[in-house]
């Protein structure tokens, strides 16, 4: 009798699962911290370029809305030159273009350097979620996409708490130069101790076989739903981040910017809660799961309102808390969902987070510019109020389904 083909996907309990999360945990790191490098320091560049918030928020919309652009593009690149090397190109160039971005004369120069780098880390995220898809074992998926995230929280508040205290002590270039060393470490880190592909089959780069895979899973409800989901999560993501530094460093609380970069400290929560997702996900289901989600973001976000310090940092605890735990399960689905063509499901995944970002980020500030923080609040609850919608709608559907299904297996 022929015995069966061996699963050569990572396990939990092997050497090489171990080294690949480590792996792309330090990409993520540096992803992130790349990635929104300037959200901290808007205040402190407005005040050295003489612009105003709008305008700064741009050096952060720029770069999430190239990457949402380009990531697309730069998967079909993974399908034929692999996960592994796109992954490595693309932190290769991001950090080449962070060590020219604390050169900027101007915001001008900085907004398109930062357009550039957002471009190249669009080869980064949507592969890394490919590699796991193919390289990992359907049980072990949702926890090895929870560290890749896990990863990204931990980037975002260390790239911010450095940025913040450089820059007081020795100005927003120099906060944004720490940030690129920083990020040059991981990406050493990164491919010294990626595990190369055992299960990647390259295919063609045939621009009609990629639209019609575009086609594909633009056409399934539950994918599109999920890209909805995590877009409307980063808008409010986005905008509560981007503007939250202003906020602090005004009346009442009249915040240093070491301390403000400090704030992100919050990280942590969306460390832990992404790691955890799995878990959630296998008590709750993936729905429960994001209902879950969105009642700790709305509780972060009315809480985000008060007046003292306290409260705004538990508004902000819940709203990561909640942001990256939603984060996780939905990008997590996407991988689930798709059988074929998983680079570009989740490439579209990846488009229409960052471009959730880019929008909040600079919709944040334009309602802050208007309301204050009432006004970015109110532009989050609206994306939360949509991923509710949202995922009531899918419930709904998997009910229908199942009913279906029972008629049909009764007839």
């Amino acid at each position: 009798m022929a015995s069966e083909p061996v699963d050569t996907r990572l396990a939990p309990s092997s050497p090489g699962f171990r080294r690949m999360s480590f792996a792309l945990f330090a990409a993520g790191m540096a992803a992130f911290a790349l990635l929104y490098s300037t959200q901290a320091l808007l205040p402190a560049i407005s005040a050295g370029l003489d612009v105003t918030a709008a305008q700064a928020s741009w050096t952060v919309s720029a770069a999430t809305g190239a990457l949402a652009l380009f990531v697309l593009p730069l998967s079909a690149l993974s399908e034929r030159f692999g996960r592994r090397t796109v992954m490595t190109y693309s932190l290769v160039v991001a950090v080449v273009v962070a060590l020219l971005v604390p050169l900027a004369p101007n915001v001008g120069w900085l907004i398109a350097l930062r357009a550039v780098q957002g471009a190249a880390l669009a080869g980064l995220p949507a592969s890394a979620m490919a590699y796991l898809a193919e390289e990992v074992r359907p049980k072990a998926l949702v926890a090895a996409i929870g560290l890749f995230v896990a990863g990204n929280s931990i980037g975002g508040m260390s790239g911010r708490i450095v940025t913040g205290w450089v820059a007081q002590l020795w100005g927003w270039r120099a906060a944004l130069a720490a940030v690129a060393l920083m990020a040059l470490v991981c990406a050493v880190v990164f491919r010294l101790l990626l595990p190369k592909a055992r299960n990647f089959r390259p295919g063609t780069l045939n621009p009609k076989a990629l639209a019609k895979t575009v086609g594909t899973h633009l056409s399934d409800p539950l994918l599109r739903r999920l890209y909805a989901i995590g877009a409307l999560f980063m808008t409010v993501f986005g905008a509560v981040y981007t503007v939250i530094g202003y906020r602090l460093v005004e009346a009442p609380f009249n915040l240093p910017q070491g301390v403000v970069g400090s704030i992100f400290l919050v990280y942590l929560v969306g460390t832990v809660s992404s790691a955890a997702a799995g878990k959630l996900v296998a008590r709750t289901g993936r729905r429960g799961a994001l209902y879950l989600a969105v009642t700790t973001t709305t509780l972060g976000l009315l809480l985000s309102l008060s007046d003292s310090l306290a409260g705004v940092l538990s508004g902000l605890i819940l709203i990561t808390a909640g942001f990256f735990a939603g984060h996780a399960v939905a990008s997590s689905s996407v991988s689930h969902t798709a059988k074929t063509g998983r680079a570009q499901a989740s490439a579209l995944y990846q488009s229409a987070y960052y471009l959730g970002s880019s929008v909040g980020g600079t919709l944040g500030a334009t309602a802050f510019h208007a309301g204050g923080w009432e006004g970015t609040v109110a532009l989050g609850l609206l994306a939360v109020v949509g991923v509710a919608a949202i995922t009531l709608y899918g419930t709904r559907c998997a009910r229908v389904e199942r009913r279906s299904l029972i008629v049909a297996a009764r007839s």
